[in-house]
């Protein structure tokens, strides 16, 4: 209509049907068509005003379009119709078209064709703007392959990026992995970087940190959550599917997707770093700034660093979580090493955290167990009271304990123990244990003197001295020898000699 309009006028100031065309860019035959439908209406009276839209497409008909090739969908309009209205997919579409109807056209032709058949209402939006040092973004992106100078192969990269949400200041690092060890240790290297904590974290409802996308009530993974706690700092996760509520962290793993790694090629993973970081400084923060029009590293100098907290006086050093089965023996496996839990547990799963010095083991948010953390495979951190008591008592019972315990009973209580632990000491330690607990039922004198029978008489097992104690013989006197039938040595281990001499039996001349 304005073209129209701006003709009319052009005509009734008497310019050249080819000045016009010329100046409107639109054919001769098109402003002298229009020159005599304009004539016939009498637009062309310069005494008379202007006409409206309205008048004009009145006398003048709507304004034509460029002209336009039919679709080569056109002849299937109905049936592709009635696959919109079912919700066929558009790729579903061509395949049925080219192979139930014989189509030859193009898939691109059909997006074409079925986008205005499929309307979407825009929506209004909102920028979210935040105040220095309020909010930080942060995210993963996929990085390609890189070579990993450990193993010397190559293995696919993620890259992860936090955003300052004021001044578009970033940080930025590729790993190999998205666990929580790494993902607590890119952000802990981030703030270090920054030289200060922000407020507030938004996060994509990323599995290392997210545990349940929701939006009223979000589980983090605990791990996070105490990473959070010791930095003063409160996790926002997104609505599910909603990455636009980070845009500002969107954008910078693309910018760093298509401005440092597009075409670029590097020795390792860790030269990548190294010229990552220098491309921060160097490009990414000097650059203008689409929204804020300020080179962002300027921006965080002058305003935003000086708004950030503090570090905390110690850095997190949670190194690594994970679930591990607790087994029969009352231990957990962790890194090749084993850590022991109450035996209510044996069977169940736990959490364990794994920190730079102590582990520690979680049914659910209860602490069961904490370990100093070993820093070889092999070693074993056992605590008695978490084996069932009777087993605890065994073990608390050692070969040590057992001696200085018989010490005080007495002599004879003493040999016997040293003589059962000289040979075997773990096979005899439960026959001591059982000898030894039968002062809680004889006493210590009694105990004694059953001992000293059991020596006389050459038999020191457990089975006979309980035998002698049933039968009240530790009361009894022992036999009269010409000498004694036994001899404790130094060594612990007892001589047994024969209580009669051998000339009571054999003459002189047949002993020689």
């Amino acid at each position: 209509m304005h073209y129209l309009r701006d003709l009319i006028y052009r005509l009734r100031r008497g310019q050249s049907e080819r000045g016009i065309a010329s100046d409107l860019k639109i054919s001769r035959v098109t402003v002298r068509k229009y020159h005599a439908l304009a004539d016939v209406a009498g637009f062309c009276d310069p005494t008379s005003p202007l006409p409206d839209g309205g008048a004009l497409v009145a006398a003048l008909g709507p304004v034509a379009g460029p002209p336009k090739t039919p679709s080569s969908v056109e002849p299937y309009r109905t049936l592709v119709e009635d696959f919109v209205a079912d919700g066929v997919e558009m790729m579903t579409i061509f395949d049925r078209l080219v192979k139930d109807h014989g189509y030859t056209g193009s898939y691109s032709s059909i997006r074409r064709f079925v986008h205005p058949l499929r309307p979407i209402t825009p929506t209004a939006i909102v920028r979210v703007h935040t105040a220095p040092g309020e909010e930080v973004q942060v995210d993963f992106g996929a990085a390609g392959p890189f070579l990993d100078p450990i193993t010397d192969t190559l293995r696919p990269a993620s890259v992860f990026v936090m955003t300052l949400a004021f001044s578009r200041h970033q940080y930025a690092e590729l790993v190999f992995d998205q666990q929580i060890a790494t993902w607590i240790a890119c952000h802990r290297r981030a703030f270090e970087s920054f030289g200060g904590v922000p407020q507030r974290i938004v996060l994509d409802n990323l599995k290392a940190a997210v545990l349940v996308a929701s939006l009223h009530d979000p589980v983090l993974g605990e791990a996070y959550r105490r990473f959070a706690q010791h930095y003063d700092l409160v996790i926002s996760p997104n609505r599910p599917r909603t990455p636009e509520h980070k845009g500002k962290v969107e954008s910078g793993v693309h910018f760093i997707k298509r401005s440092f790694l597009a075409g670029q090629e590097f020795a390792d993973i860790h030269e990548a770093n190294r010229r990552l970081a220098l491309w921060i400084r160097e490009r990414a923060g000097t650059r203008d700034h689409g929204t804020t029009h300020r080179a962002p590293l300027a921006l965080f100098t002058a305003e935003e660093q000086a708004a950030l907290r503090p570090l905390p006086a110690k850095p997190f050093d949670l190194t690594e979580t994970k679930q591990v089965k607790i087994h029969p023996d009352c231990h957990a496996v962790i890194a090749g090493s084993y850590y022991s839990v109450p035996y209510r547990y044996v069977g169940q799963t736990l959490d364990a955290f794994v920190f730079e010095r102590v582990v520690q083991l979680f049914a659910g948010t209860d602490l069961v167990a904490t370990h100093p953390r070993a820093l070889t495979k092999g070693i074993w951190r056992t605590r008695d009271e978490h084996y069932p008591p009777d087993k605890a008592a065994f073990l608390q019972k050692t070969p040590q304990v057992c001696r200085a315990k018989a010490e005080q009973i007495g002599p004879s209580t003493s040999a016997v123990v040293v003589h059962l632990l000289a040979d075997r000491p773990l096979d005899r330690l439960r026959s001591v244990q059982a000898l030894l607990r039968l002062v809680d039922s004889v006493g210590p004198k009694r105990l004694e003197g059953a001992c000293a029978r059991a020596l006389h008489f050459g038999d020191v097992r457990y089975r006979r001295i309980k035998e002698i104690l049933n039968a009240a013989l530790d009361q009894e006197p022992l036999p009269e020898t010409s000498g004694s039938s036994t001899d404790a040595r130094a060594d612990g281990q007892i001589v047994f000699v024969f209580a009669r001499a051998a000339t009571e039996f054999f003459d002189a001349e047949a002993l020689g």
